[in-house]
């Protein structure tokens, strides 16, 4: 049995009643129903918690005449967000910028949380990766019918030509599908390996060594981070073209 953190288990005390009778309504059966939610699930919600905390400081701080440091960051992080999107999107790309500013933020949140004593980093648990690669799988998917309709969307899997129609629709669903297990897989492998490594020279070598791998740790968490949001950009520009 997997150890709670200290964070899952004050949320499975104040909120196990609920979730589980939740769950239950829903079908799902429950093992512990005095523990129903799990530290990577814990660790979502207190990075969703900070997440919207963060957001309520910089709405609250947010000046024209004076910008603080957290507002210049920001803009910063929203600018190279707008400007990666319309490079790989094109014109009309700034729709899309809630939502990739979003899922970066949480994803890296997600990343480097696990970084402070007592938590641990929900995206080295498998079920939170595929989470966020369903999450973009839909949402790029639903901006394809909403661009182009449902029949001409449908029509790109059925390739250039009608007579390849068989051979590339089951191609392109696989194509399609694999997304979801390559950012899954690619976003879950990283952040598992490097909490490993870290934890490893933690317990074998002197404090400077290990602290050379958080700084490795926080590269990689920014990189994954990135790579994700770039791959979600790509799916969405390939769903509204307007060749298709």
């Amino acid at each position: 049995m997997v150890e709670q953190l200290p964070f899952t288990a004050l949320l499975n005390r104040l909120f196990a009643g609920p979730v589980t009778a939740l769950l239950h309504a829903l079908g799902f059966h429950v093992e512990n129903p005095a523990a129903p939610m799990s530290n990577a699930f814990a660790m979502e919600v207190l990075v969703f918690l900070l997440l919207t905390l963060f957001f309520v400081i910089v709405r609250s701080r947010l000046s024209v005449e004076k910008p603080g440091g957290l507002q210049h960051t920001m803009e910063l992080f929203h600018e190279f967000v707008v400007d990666q999107s319309h490079e790989i999107i094109g014109h009309g790309s700034e729709i899309f910028t809630s939502f990739l500013v979003t899922l970066g933020l949480f994803i890296l949140g997600c990343n480097l949380i696990g970084l402070v004593p007592e938590f641990e980093s929900p995206t080295a648990s498998p079920v939170v990766p595929l989470g966020c690669a369903l999450v973009a799988f839909f949402y790029y998917h639903y901006h394809g019918f909403r661009r182009q309709g449902v029949g001409k969307y449908l029509l790109h899997f059925a390739g250039p030509m009608p007579v390849l129609a068989p051979l590339m629709i089951p191609i392109e669903i696989a194509s399609h599908l694999a997304r979801v297990l390559s950012l899954t897989i690619r976003l879950f492998a990283n952040m598992f390996a490097g909490d490993m490594v870290t934890l490893v020279f933690f317990s074998l070598v002197p404090v400077a060594i290990p602290v050379l791998f958080l700084g490795l740790h926080v590269g990689v968490s920014l990189l994954q981070a990135y790579i994700f949001v770039l791959l979600t950009m790509v799916y969405l520009a390939g769903a509204v073209a307007e060749e298709h």
